[in-house]
């Protein structure tokens, strides 16, 4: 007995860095070097939660307590399970026990062209000089402002190979959906067809099914 502290001989592994974890492909990393929520779909982020835990959960196994909880907690606790990948069966993006989490890319993506092309089906036939400025504006601050920077940068470089067109409302139509049918493309997804687009986005089809 000496009274003078044992020195552990093993060090616990120091993390990798960033650059060095295994990454899904295709998986976007924000500045802070993790990957970014708004950049990449759930599945992907699911894939690099092992590599990238955003805090480790107390517990796997719930106490008596918790076990006894409401059908709220339960679900609570899922959603929570599910963002440090606990869960085994994959969740939907709209997932319901997901509805508290931030938005994926794939949600982000679907609310940002849902609102666009809405917005072009009801942007007027003739626009004043005013509502052209304003949807011009409006198109321009999405390379500033989306929240994933590699999508932002591209719409960008797209912009100005081939500038919005808001003289008017079939234009301005267009142009978005040809912007997101070169979006598709890249992705492997099937090209909508231009023509019907005001049906999709105002009118609705003829049938009357969505009236």
């Amino acid at each position: 007995m000496t009274g003078q502290p044992e020195q552990s001989t093993s060090t616990a592994p120091a993390p990798a860095p960033v650059a060095a974890r295994r990454l899904p492909p295709g998986m976007v990393l924000g500045p802070d070097g993790k990957p970014c929520k708004a950049c990449n779909s759930l599945r992907n982020m699911r894939l690099a939660s092992a590599s990238f835990p955003s805090k480790p959960p107390a517990s796997t196994s719930p106490s008596p307590s918790r076990a006894a909880g409401s059908s709220s907690s339960s679900k609570t606790a899922s959603a929570a399970a599910s963002a440090f990948g606990l869960l085994t069966t994959p969740l939907l993006a709209d997932d319901p026990l997901r509805s508290h989490c931030p938005a994926d890319s794939e949600q982000l993506g679907r609310a940002t062209w849902t609102f666009l092309h809405t917005a072009a089906a009801y942007y007027p036939a003739t626009p004043s000089k005013e509502q052209q400025k304003q949807m011009l504006n409006l198109l321009r601050s999405l390379p500033t402002l989306y929240p994933c920077q590699h999508c932002a940068q591209h719409l960008g470089v797209e912009m100005q190979r081939r500038p919005p067109d808001v003289t008017g409302r079939e234009g301005v139509s267009r142009w978005l959906c040809e912007t997101h049918n070169e979006v598709n493309e890249r992705l492997g997804k099937e090209r909508f067809d231009c023509a019907r687009v005001l049906e999709r986005w105002r009118d609705g089809p003829a049938d009357g099914s969505c009236d």
